[in-house]
Formats: structure tokens, C-alpha cells, sequence
């Protein structure tokens, strides 16, 4: 393929990336904003938290052996650790839906000093993680189609952003877990 035929190809993903990164983006504030959550009395539900918990420290586990893994020369090992933490970013993201489907939003109970820390906190993770979701399709997308340069360019960003939002995902629910 030619360099203008390459820069065709990659205008055309990220147009499809950004269509379906703000869809996503759209679809999870309507959720959590707006949708008042539909009452249930399935005991899962309330596991759903811990769950989703879980999934990020196993999303970020993946994610920091992953990146040992290709700073070690173990690419094949890279990519597996990288589609198992988008994976597990997957499985998150609906369990994370079926339960904000039910449940609608969280508030936060916890009062003093902690309650500024939390909402620091949530808010970053909230941000950071809407910049997350077309990074990540976009380092997927040219890290499978071999085209390493520009993948390593983007994964400087995505990676730390993708690790800070596992990890304050977690946080956020043991706040709510130990506050509420």
C-alpha cells in the first residue's frame, strides 16, 4: 500500500473510531444522567460494583504486564496481555451498563475532607475516561494492522491514561463502599 493510500485507509478508521467513541460516550451519559434506573430485585445487581472492581484491577494487572512484556521483547505476549485488558475493559463496560440500567446514579454520602478528595478523583476519571475511549481504539487499530510507529506514538498517551482510570475506577468504588 502507498503512504496516501495508508493515510486513507487510517482517515477512514478514525472517522469510525470518533463516530463510535461518541456514541458510547453519548449512550453512558444519558445512562448514568439521565435514565432513573429501573428498580430489581436480583440479588446480582448488587454484586455488580465488586465486579466491575474486579475488571479494573485485572484490566490493570493485564495492562502492566503487557507493557513489560513489549519493553522485555515479548511481543506475542504484549498482544495477548492487550486484547485480555480490552477485553476485560469490555466486560466491564457492560456490567457497568446493566448495572447503571438498574441502579441509575451513585451519590456520595461521605461528608469532610474525603468528599472533595472523591469528587477530585471521580471527576479526573470521568474526563480521562471519555479521552480513554477513542484512544484506545485507535492504538488497537494500528497496533493490529502492523503499524508500530504510529501505535507506540499513541500508546505513550493511552496507556498511563487507560492505568489511571482502572485504578480510580477501583478507588471510586471502595469511596463509595466505605463512605455510603
Amino acid at each position: 500500500m502507498s503512504s496516501s493510500e495508508i493515510n486513507s485507509v487510517d482517515k477512514k478508521a478514525y472517522a469510525v473510531i470518533g463516530v463510535v467513541s461518541t456514541l458510547v460516550i453519548a449512550f453512558l451519559f444519558w445512562l448514568i444522567y439521565v435514565n432513573e434506573g429501573r428498580s430489581s430485585d436480583h440479588v446480582m445487581i448488587s454484586y455488580l460494583p465488586a465486579l466491575n472492581a474486579a475488571l479494573n484491577t485485572l484490566t490493570t494487572i493485564l495492562l502492566i504486564v503487557g507493557y513489560w512484556f513489549i519493553k522485555n521483547g515479548k511481543k506475542s505476549k504484549h498482544i495477548a496481555s492487550m486484547l485480555g485488558a480490552t477485553a476485560t475493559s469490555a466486560c466491564f463496560l457492560i456490567s457497568y451498563i446493566i448495572y447503571h440500567h438498574y441502579h441509575g446514579d451513585t451519590k456520595f454520602l461521605g461528608e469532610g475532607l474525603v468528599r472533595p478528595i472523591y469528587f477530585f478523583i471521580l471527576i479526573t476519571h470521568i474526563v480521562l475516561s471519555t479521552v480513554m475511549v477513542p484512544m484506545i481504539f485507535a492504538t488497537l487499530w494500528h497496533g493490529l494492522r502492523g503499524n508500530f510507529k504510529s501505535h507506540k506514538k499513541i500508546a505513550k498517551f493511552t496507556f498511563p491514561i487507560w492505568i489511571y482510570v482502572s485504578i480510580t475506577g477501583v478507588a471510586i468504588f471502595f469511596f463509595l463502599k466505605i463512605f455510603n
